[in-house]
């Protein structure tokens, strides 16, 4: 599970070296299993000190993550289950969607011109609306 690198897709690999694991209790309701073994994950790695990184890449993860990275340290933890083997996988996978989502490039959107059917659509619907409300006009007496 650990020795195996972090891809994340085609931009890097963590290498297992530099992360970091904390493992804990989980606290909350669970009787002694809970109070006694120690099933909460933490994952950490020092996005500012990693080695896997380029320049480029690094300053714009950092950038994009933000208050998440605090120091340039990306850390997050995973007590979904009773079992710490498959708590380290939830939280591996939430670091490599956390990290790949961070560097997913913005698609840039084109702004397009109101298609001729949208602006006939709106009027048509602009006097319908003004015609129900002049039908619920009190009538006009005429002298």
């Amino acid at each position: 599970m650990s020795t195996a690198p972090v891809r994340v897709g085609e931009w890097f690999a963590i290498p297992p070296e530099e992360l970091q694991w904390r493992f804990d209790t989980s606290g909350g309701p669970g009787g002694q299993h809970a109070n006694r073994s120690a099933t909460r994950v933490e994952l950490s790695w020092d996005a500012a000190a990693s080695t896997a990184l380029g320049d480029e890449v690094r300053s714009r993860l950092l950038a994009r993550l933000g208050p998440r990275a605090a120091g340039g340290i990306v850390t997050v933890s995973a007590a979904d289950t009773r079992s710490q083997w498959r708590n380290r996988a939830i939280a591996r996978r939430r670091l490599e969607d956390m990290l790949r989502d961070a560097l997913r490039e913005a698609v840039v959107r084109l702004p397009t011109a109101t298609t001729a059917g949208a602006r006939r659509r709106r009027a048509e619907s602009k006097r319908r609306r003004s015609a129900l409300k002049r039908l619920r006009r009190p009538p006009v007496e005429e002298e």
